[in-house]
């Protein structure tokens, strides 16, 4: 079972993912992108923190989601995530592509790290 949620704050949207983002649901991610871009909203914080489950068709989502909001002239960038998708992360060495920043604040900021 998965939840995506949109939330909507001062120069960025929020993306947060509650349950298993599997093949069944990466449907609602790339919808919750697709949406946040049409609305005009070019930086996306993907809040992972209550994932519970990612697979290979998760990271993939992710990857796609990232390439739809950089061709929209945005990013997409990982704020919080739980101990499960930083372990697929770091097993695919898409943690050097997409760096958690642990906090929405870090994720938001134009600082290079």
């Amino acid at each position: 079972m998965i939840a995506v949620s949109v939330e909507e704050h001062e120069g960025y949207s929020e993306i947060v993912v509650k349950g298993r983002l599997t093949m069944t649901g990466v449907g609602h991610l790339k919808s919750a992108v697709a949406d946040a871009i049409a609305q005009g909203h070019r930086l996306l914080v993907l809040n992972m923190r209550e994932t519970e489950f990612m697979d290979s068709s998760g990271l993939g989502a992710i990857v796609g989601c990232l390439k739809v909001a950089r061709e929209a002239g945005g990013d997409l960038r990982l704020g919080q995530i739980s101990e499960g998708v930083g372990a697929v992360l770091t097993r695919t060495s898409m943690d050097k592509v997409l760096a958690p920043n642990g906090a929405n604040s870090a994720a938001t900021s134009t600082e290079e790290p």
